[in-house]
């Protein structure tokens, strides 16, 4: 059975968990500058801690027990710690060249957790983290001259290209376009998925998730949901969701809009609530609970995890919730 026929089953017959945070558990570990650099990265300039995909090569021990927590927690799908893994955001690091390796070990590190905890009745996925990088193709950086871009669609094609093919060798069975926040850069992403796909003949299944700006729900560039979901219209996506930006209750109107009118798969991973005034996230397992349970007990998600804030206690706790509980039936695309 495929890719997309093995994670279909699985949606049609439960809700999916997803993980939770990356960046909250890697705190934990009171990481150092040199735990960062590692050995290999030593004299490159500038600061390398808050590069959390280059650990995939310096410390892969801490981000494989990242994602056998998850595992353990009881997570269906683990994504590979592989956000910042293009040559876009590696830049900031002088580490542009090694973008690629960064997204195959990220990868592999999960595949191999992942078929650890697999079962014939819980199979477990992993899902290649393309992140939105922290350049637009649709906004000008410069208010006074409205033209101006950062980064061509074309640049941002090939280095998610070079990005989702490291992630295909690394052996992920699913892309996760996350925390999107402008719909061209998406486009880029999604073409260079199928892209890299058609060129190693593997089909893979393409998960969407946006991420919107304020309380009216458009996106940093503009768009509503409805006006977000047509741009996506001509490709064979999976799913579609939304991530951080909010707590659950915030997010939770815009997921039933979605689930209403999107042809798709729905995925929800809200953060831990919103940051309070020193930029943490003050929501527990406990108190986070009901709220998600109003997601899963009114069959509005396929796909339910966590973003910034959650640990493996938040999703071991969703886990029990969805057990036995029904998915959201798909909006069928019209003929």
């Amino acid at each position: 059975m495929g890719h997309i026929n093995r994670l279909k089953e699985q949606c049609d017959r439960k809700i999916l968990i997803l993980d939770g945070a990356m960046g909250t558990e890697i705190q934990k570990y009171n990481l150092t500058e040199e735990d960062f650099r590692g050995e290999r990265f030593a004299d490159v300039p500038g600061q390398m801690k808050g590069n959390n995909d280059v650990l995939n090569l310096t410390r892969p021990d801490v981000i494989s027990d990242i994602y056998r927590h998850y595992l353990e927690a009881g997570a269906d799908i683990i994504s590979a710690n592989t956000f910042s893994s293009q040559r876009i955001s590696q830049a900031d690091y002088h580490l542009e060249d090694y973008a690629r390796e960064m997204a195959y070990q990220g990868a592999r590190l999960a595949r191999i957790q992942a078929d650890q905890f697999s079962t014939p009745d819980k199979p477990r996925f992993v899902a290649g983290d393309v992140g939105p990088t922290n350049k637009t193709c649709s906004m000008s950086p410069d208010v006074s001259n409205p033209a101006a871009r950062d980064i061509t669609y074309d640049e941002l094609f090939d280095d998610c290209c070079e990005q989702i093919d490291g992630l295909i060798e690394g052996g992920v069975d699913v892309i996760l376009i996350e925390t999107v926040f402008d719909t061209l850069n998406c486009k880029a992403m999604i073409d260079a998925a199928f892209t890299m796909m058609k060129k190693r003949g593997v089909e893979l299944p393409v998960m969407v998730s946006l991420t919107v700006s304020d309380l009216a729900g458009r996106t940093l560039s503009g768009q509503t949901i409805e006006a977000f979901l047509a741009s996506l219209s001509p490709y064979p996506i999976f799913s579609v969701g939304m991530n951080c930006a909010f707590g659950a209750p915030q997010m939770k109107p815009f997921i039933e809009r979605m689930g209403k009118i999107a042809p798709y798969y729905i995925s929800a991973h809200p953060n831990a609530g919103l940051p309070n005034e020193m930029g943490a996230y003050d929501e527990t397992p406990e108190s986070m609970a009901p709220q998600i349970a109003e997601f899963i007990d009114e069959g509005l998600v396929n796909i339910i995890g966590g973003c910034c804030g959650t640990t493996p206690d938040f999703i071991a706790r969703y886990a029990q919730m969805a057990e036995g509980k029904k998915p959201h039936v798909v909006t069928q695309r019209p003929q």
